[in-house]
Formats: C-alpha cells, sequence, structure tokens
C-alpha cells in the first residue's frame, strides 16, 4: 500500500441489527466514522422499540452505540449528528431521550422534519465520529 492511499474500513455488528438495504452501518475513511441511519429496531425481534419516538429514540441511539462500540469508539467520538423526525411536534421528547446519551461535549447537530422514514419510523438518527484519543479544551 502506498503512503497516499486511505484505509476504508466497513464496520457492522449484529447487535444493531442488519443493514434493510444495500449499504454500510458504518465506514471509517482514516480516523473519520460516519454511521448511516439507524431506526429504533430491535435487533433482536426486527419491530420497533415501542410506538413513541423516546422509545424509537432510544433505540436509534442504542443502535448507533453498537455501531460505535464494532468500530472502537463511544458516544464521545461523535462530533455531528443528524436527525429526522416524522414529526416536528417531537422534538421535545426526542431531545429529552437525545441529552441522555450525550451529556456533555454535545455534538453538532441538525434536526429536521421529513415527510417519511422507513418502516412508517417516527425517528431516524446518524452521526459522524472521529476516531482516537479525544482531548477536550478546557
Amino acid at each position: 500500500m502506498s503512503s497516499s492511499q486511505i484505509v476504508r474500513r466497513i464496520i457492522k455488528t449484529a447487535a444493531a441489527g442488519p443493514a434493510s438495504g444495500p449499504y454500510s452501518q458504518a465506514v471509517q475513511i482514516g480516523q473519520t466514522l460516519y454511521l448511516s441511519g439507524a431506526l429504533g429496531l430491535d435487533p433482536k425481534t426486527g419491530q420497533f422499540a415501542g410506538d413513541t419516538v423516546k422509545e424509537q429514540a432510544r433505540q436509534s441511539l442504542k443502535n448507533l452505540g453498537e455501531v460505535l462500540k464494532a468500530a472502537g469508539a463511544s458516544y464521545k467520538n461523535v462530533v455531528k449528528t443528524n436527525v429526522f423526525l416524522k414529526d416536528m411536534n417531537d422534538f421535545a421528547a426526542m431531545n429529552e431521550v437525545y441529552a441522555e446519551i450525550f451529556t456533555d461535549r454535545h455534538p453538532a447537530r441538525s434536526t429536521v422534519e421529513v415527510a417519511a422514514l422507513p418502516k412508517n419510523a417516527k425517528v431516524e438518527i446518524e452521526a459522524i465520529a472521529v476516531l482516537g484519543d479525544i482531548k477536550d479544551e478546557e
């Protein structure tokens, strides 16, 4: 391998449930990890973790956490998220669950309402993480 080549690593884990299409759960390029959108599906049953946006957001974030773990990272490595809501009226409820996971040094985030999500989900969350030992500025 030449020194100018960049290695692409595909990340997958059964702990987050299978990808439901021709995409990877995450792709690592250098020290950057791009995580595909995760629905609130329980990987053991393939069903939504519940009917509410809170239940689905909690499971979505749990699924992202499993993919992060498979890449040797954690929520602390996340620097950006994108949240897709079926109904913007669910913003406060989603935000409450999101704050349970990202308690400090919050990642940058965008949240948008969309016309539809796969499997009629209420929320989908994707992320970008930076791998390695991150030192926060004081």
